[in-house]
């Protein structure tokens, strides 16, 4: 095998100089460049997000996640605030600048001693995850499970009209959205199933096709950078981190504030998909997917998402279905501290309303995209919606939050439980959207026929 300089020296012995008298110098081509990169600075700086318009500061999420984590970020906050104020006056050689020193305090932020974040314990291997998990079934009911393939169809069905029901108004508040729209029972706008949720989806099903049901993180990982040319927030960190050569699950822990959350959490659903009746290995596809771009508390949000799923092909209770669903959240962990907070607060409260301003209170130094409060949002709908998916869907209307990732999932467990109704299933037909080159357009029905031949392999 040669030597890099061997290789190098062959290359530059081998290259012909360009005639410079008949092409241009080429120097004029990077201007382009040099606007993408500001581009991409100020989005991070400032955002709408498509669909509902909600407005995003990623940087600043930055420092509230660290913050979430226990690190004292004191030091960071005077160069957001100098950082929007040359965003506002478009100085952006100044702007990049100042990301450079607030990212360096950011990451450099010390340790808050005894903060509650560090009291809990949150294992990082799978097997370490089983061993912090309550009494959990390890059966495998895959093959009992009758109408499978109808049931993986309503279940696309139900998240692809959740999340579309949901993209309208993603990122407020439910007061707000009342102010504008009074109580939400149907879909606002004309649905499109175009989100930037469904993709990671997708690209598992292609890994698990290729691969087999035993498929690892670093597969995933490699397919990501083929299939994806863009991500937010946890995702786009872990996205640049494995072009960087940081492969899963150091991709999703490195550098990055935001791996607790909700991005794991929006797409656990194939993993339960994925292993109808077999909530175990649910939870390991979701932990196999999840280390990919995040880390503790957000993948035992994926895990969580899964299990429900998984479960709901064999009981059609909500309610005994989150029960179920958490214990198989690894006990000392912070996740299922704040999981039983909100499974305390739905018994003790008969409004699903009330019982949401509890909880919204509780965690209202969270970012409306972490998992913690869309996990709330989740489990007081399904624990209050009765089964009904117009009920269900208008009561995550109420909490607001990021409800196209909450509608997804409550929508993709009652069409499991229950099918679609029409009301909901009928104006997106057949049709999923995305931006992946080659899958822009897609039948649900032949996504939904793949995802449950994928769900009968034992390999």
């Amino acid at each position: 095998m040669k030597k890099a300089w061997e290789l190098e020296r062959e290359l530059r012995i081998n290259a012909i100089p360009m005639d410079r008298r008949i092409h241009g110098s080429g120097w004029f081509d990077l201007g382009v460049l040099i606007q993408a990169n500001d581009m991409l600075l100020k989005m991070f700086w400032e955002e709408h997000v498509p669909g509902s318009g909600a407005v995003e500061h990623a940087y600043m999420e930055m420092i509230q996640a660290q913050e979430n984590k226990g690190y004292d970020l004191s030091k960071a906050v005077p160069f957001y605030e100098k950082g929007m104020r040359l965003l506002r006056s478009d100085d952006l050689a100044g702007l990049r600048a100042v990301t450079t020193e607030m990212l360096e305090a950011i990451f450099s932020a010390p340790k808050i001693k005894d903060h509650p974040y560090f009291q809990y314990f949150h294992p990082e291997t799978w097997d370490s995850v089983v061993e912090e998990m309550g009494e959990v079934d390890h059966e495998n009911k895959t093959g009992s499970i009758s109408d499978l393939a109808q049931k993986i169809h309503q279940g696309w069905v139900g998240q692809l009209a959740g999340a579309s029901f949901g993209t309208a108004i993603e990122g407020y508040t439910g007061e707000n959205i009342a102010k504008v729209y009074g109580e939400v029972t149907s879909y606002i706008t004309d649905p499109e199933t175009m989100n930037d949720d469904v993709v990671y989806e997708l690209i598992l099903l292609d890994v698990f096709e290729q691969k087999g049901r035993y498929f690892t993180s670093k597969d995933l990982g490699l397919e990501w950078v083929k299939q994806l040319s863009f991500a937010w927030s946890a995702e786009w960190i872990a996205f640049q981190n494995i072009k960087q050569g940081y492969l899963p699950p150091v991709s999703g822990s490195h550098r990055n504030p935001y791996s607790n959350w909700i991005g794991a959490q929006m797409r656990g659903m194939i993993c339960g998909m994925l292993a109808p009746g077999w909530a175990l290995e649910a939870a390991r596809l979701a932990h196999v997917d999840g280390v990919v771009s995040h880390s503790a508390n957000g993948v035992y949000g994926e895990i969580f998402a899964a299990v429900l799923t998984s479960l709901a092909f064999i009981e059609k209770d909500p309610r005994k279905l989150i029960l179920s669903a958490a214990e198989y959240i690894p006990a000392r962990s912070e996740y299922k501290d704040y999981l039983n907070f909100v499974l305390k607060t739905a018994k003790q409260e008969s409004d699903p309303i009330k019982a949401w301003h509890v909880c919204d209170e509780f965690l209202k130094r969270y970012n409306w995209i972490h998992a913690y409060p869309n996990m709330a949002a989740d489990v007081l709908a399904l624990w209050f919606g009765e089964g009904d998916m117009t009920k269900t869907l208008s009561i995550l209307a109420k909490a607001g939050m990021d409800v196209d990732c909450n509608g997804g999932l409550v929508g993709n467990i009652l069409g499991i439980t229950g099918g679609v109704p029409a009301k909901w299933a009928d104006p997106i037909g057949d049709l999923l959207e995305t931006y992946l080159p080659g899958k822009e357009r897609l039948s649900i029905k032949k996504l939904a026929d793949s995802t449950t031949e994928l769900s009968e392999r034992s390999d």
